[in-house]
C-alpha cells in the first residue's frame, strides 16, 4: 500500500536511504556489531563524521572558513547558544512565526533584541522586505522558512553584520549563496535525517570573546574543538543524514533538487489557487515551496474532505495545532506523484460539493 506522507516532522525520508539505514542497524562492521552499538569515538563513525561533513560542504559550496557542528537539542537550544556565543549587547531579528518569535525570547533572556518587522499582527502571512540591519548589532536572525504558515524567506540581506539563520525546514532544498552567512542551524527532521540532531554551521571568524561565563554544552567554541564529540552524540541520525546528503548528491545536487520542489509546490498552489472550496492566505510572493497551507471555504466539509485524503492513504495533512486548516509539507523526498494524488482528491472534492 502506497502512503503520502505530508507529516511537517519527522517527515518522509528517502526509501532507499530507510532500507540502508535498517540494514546498518541490523549489521554494520565486519564484527557483526549494528551501528546502534558502535562507539562515538571508533574507526567506523570517525569515517561516518568525516564524509557527512564533506557532503555538507560540498553541497552548500562551502569553504575552509566554516566549521560543521552535530548537536543534540534541536533547533531549540539554538535559540539559547546563539546568543550566549554571539551577543554582546544587542541582536536584531526578524519575527515571521511562532518559531522565529520562539528565538526572539530566548535572546531577549541573554541580552537587547531590536525586532526589525512583526508579522504577528498580520497572522504572519507575509514577510517584509523593508527593513533595516543597523551596523551597530551583534548580528541578524532570520528564519528562512515558517513551517506553521508557510511563509518562505526569497531574499536574504546584503549587510556587514553576520547572519544568523534558522533553516530546519528547508536546508538542502534551494540553490543559495550559503557563504554570506555566518551561521546557520537546522533540525534535522524535516530534509535530512530522524530527529535528534541538529546540523549548525558556523564562520569561525563570528565567534567572539565575551566576558560571559558560558556553560560548556551551551559553547561552539567547546563543540569545535571535541569535533562535536564533547557528549556522545545521536549517531544513528548523523548515519542517516551522510545517507541523505549523499542522496541527494546522486539526484544531481540541490538545484536539481530546487528545481522538483518548484515543480511540486507550483502544482499544488494552481490548484488551489483554482478550486473554488479551498484558499490559500500567504501572499504569493511569499509562499513556501517546503509547507503548502491551505484552508476550507466551507468549514462544514471537512469531514467529508477529511475521509476522502485518507481513503487515498494520505497522511499528515492536518494543519498546526495552533493555525487548523490544512498543511501539505512537500519536502525533498516526497515523490511528484504523492503531490498529484492530493490534487486529484482536490479535483473530485470540488466536483462534488461545489
Amino acid at each position: 500500500m502506497k502512503i503520502h506522507n505530508f507529516n511537517a516532522g519527522p517527515s518522509i525520508l528517502p526509501k532507499q536511504v530507510i532500507k540502508k539505514s535498517v540494514k546498518a542497524v541490523i549489521n554494520y562492521n565486519q564484527y557483526g556489531l549494528s551501528l546502534l552499538e558502535i562507539s562515538h569515538r571508533s574507526k567506523d563513525f570517525e569515517k561516518i563524521m568525516e564524509k557527512t561533513t564533506n557532503l555538507v560542504k560540498n553541497l552548500m559550496n562551502l569553504n575552509e572558513d566554516y566549521v560543521v557542528l552535530f548537536l543534540q537539542g534541536g533547533a531549540t537550544l539554538q535559540f539559547t547558544m546563539v546568543p550566549y556565543n554571539l551577543m554582546k549587547k544587542e541582536a536584531a531579528y526578524l519575527d515571521t512565526g511562532i518559531w522565529a518569535n520562539n528565538a526572539i525570547e530566548e535572546a531577549k533572556k541573554i541580552g537587547k533584541v531590536r525586532i526589525l518587522f512583526s508579522g504577528r499582527k498580520k497572522k504572519y502571512v507575509y514577510i517584509s522586505k523593508n527593513y533595516k540591519i543597523p551596523d551597530e548589532v551583534d548580528y541578524f536572525h532570520c528564519t528562512s522558512n515558517n513551517t506553521i504558515v508557510g511563509t518562505q524567506m526569497k531574499i536574504f540581506p546584503n549587510t556587514s553584520v553576520p547572519i544568523i539563520c534558522d533553516m530546519s525546514s528547508d536546508i538542502f532544498s534551494r540553490k543559495l549563496n550559503f557563504c554570506k552567512f555566518g551561521l546557520i542551524y537546522a533540525s534535522a527532521q524535516k530534509n535530512v535525517s530522524s530527529a535528534g540532531m541538529t546540523i549548525v554551521i558556523i564562520k569561525k571568524d563570528i565567534l567572539i570573546k565575551t566576558q560571559r561565563n558560558i556553560p560548556s554544552y551551551l559553547d561552539y567554541k567547546i563543540h569545535i574543538k571535541n569535533k562535536s564529540i564533547f557528549n556522545t552524540p545521536n549517531i544513528f541520525s548523523i548515519y542517516t543524514s551522510m545517507l541523505t546528503l549523499e542522496w541527494i548528491k546522486n539526484k544531481g545536487g540541490i538545484s536539481i533538487i530546487e528545481k522538483k520542489n518548484k515543480e511540486k509546490s507550483k502544482l499544488l498552489y494552481n490548484e488551489i489557487d483554482r478550486n473554488n472550496l479551498f484558499e490559500n492566505k500567504i501572499y504569493k510572493e511569499d509562499r513556501s515551496n517546503m509547507n503548502v497551507t491551505f484552508f476550507l471555504k466551507k468549514k462544514n466539509l471537512k469531514k467529508k474532505f477529511d475521509d476522502m485524503w485518507k481513503k487515498e492513504n494520505i497522511i499528515g495533512l492536518e494543519g498546526h495545532r495552533v493555525l487548523g486548516g490544512y498543511r501539505a509539507s512537500i519536502y525533498n523526498a516526497i515523490p511528484l506523484e504523492s503531490v498529484q494524488v492530493l490534487i486529484d482528491v482536490m479535483k473530485e472534492f470540488e466536483r462534488i460539493f461545489s
